[in-house]
C-alpha cells in the first residue's frame, strides 16, 4: 500500500516540484495540495493522508497552527506532519515539535533526503538528528509549558525500567542504532521498547515521546549541554532482551 501525502505550501511551483518527485516513487503518492494552513486542515480531514508535508510560513493560518489542529484532531491520529521550512531556527523547530510535528526538514533539502524524510516519518520514527536536536531540546523543550501539556507522573510509572532507560536515551537525540550499541542489544529490540513506551504514554510518535520525556522530568537538561543530568533508572535484570 502506498503512503499517501498532502502537500501544504503557498508556492505552487514548489508543490508541483514535490509532486513530480514523489510521483516517481512506487511507494508514495500525493493525494492533495494546499496553499495555506486552513486548506491543509480541511484537506487532511477529507483525505486523511499518512503524511502532511507542511510549510511553516503560509498566509492566513500558518503551518504551526495547522499542525496543531491536525495533531489535535483524534480522527487524524494516523496522520503525521513533516515540517518543511526555510526558517530552521531552534524556536520554530521547538514550536513545531510541541504542537505535534513528527520532524522537520529545510527547503534546501535534496530530493533523496526529502523522500527519505517522508519514509522515516511514515514509519513512525521522528526525524531528529543527534546533533542539532540535542541543542534544540536542551534549550527549548524543557522550558515551562502549560500544565495541560504535561503527562501525569502516574503514567510514567507504567513504563518498565528498560523502557524508561531507552526513552531517556532517545530523548538525548540518540538513534535506535546508537541506543542498541550503548545497551548491547539489537536495534529491533530498541524499536520495540520505544513503541511500547509510546503506547503506554499515548505518544503518537517518537518526537512526541521525546517532548514527554522532558516535560515530565524524566530527563532534566541543565543550562549547558555539558552538565545535563539524565534521570536513568538502572535496568532490571528481567527487562533485558
Amino acid at each position: 500500500m502506498k503512503t499517501s501525502i498532502l502537500l501544504a505550501d503557498d508556492q505552487a511551483l514548489l508543490r508541483e516540484t514535490f509532486r513530480l518527485l514523489i510521483d516517481t516513487c512506487d511507494d508514495l503518492m500525493v493525494v492533495a495540495e494546499a496553499a495555506d494552513g486552513a486548506a491543509a486542515v480541511e484537506l487532511a480531514r477529507a483525505h486523511r493522508p499518512d503524511i502532511v508535508v507542511m510549510d511553516i510560513q503560509m498566509p492566513g493560518v500558518d503551518g504551526l497552527a495547522a499542525t496543531a489542529a491536525i495533531c489535535g484532531d483524534r480522527e487524524l491520529d494516523a496522520t503525521r506532519v513533516l515540517i518543511l521550512t526555510m526558517f530552521e531556527t531552534d524556536e520554530f523547530v521547538a514550536q513545531a515539535l510541541r504542537v505535534g510535528a513528527s520532524g522537520f526538514v529545510g527547503k534546501d533539502i535534496g530530493a533523496g533526503e526529502l523522500l527519505a524524510a517522508i519514509r522515516t516519518v511514515a514509519r513512525g520514527d521522528a526525524l531528529l538528528s543527534a546533533g542539532a536536536t540535542r541543542a534544540l531540546i536542551t534549550r527549548f523543550l524543557a522550558t515551562a509549558e502549560p500544565a495541560a501539556h504535561l503527562v501525569p507522573p502516574g503514567r510514567l510509572a507504567r513504563l518498565t525500567p528498560r523502557e524508561r532507560e531507552i526513552m531517556t536515551l532517545a530523548a538525548e537525540g540518540r538513534s535506535n542504532e546508537e541506543i542498541a550499541q550503548v545497551l548491547a542489544i539489537r536495534p529491533l529490540t530498541v524499536r520495540t521498547h520505544v513503541h511500547h513506551a509510546m503506547a503506554k504514554l499515548g505518544a503518537r510518535d517518537r518526537a512526541q515521546l521525546v517532548v514527554i520525556a522532558y516535560q515530565s522530568g524524566l530527563l532534566r537538561p541543565a543550562r549547558s549541554s555539558s552538565d545535563r543530568t539524565p534521570v536513568i533508572p538502572p535496568p532490571a535484570p528481567s527487562a533485558a532482551p
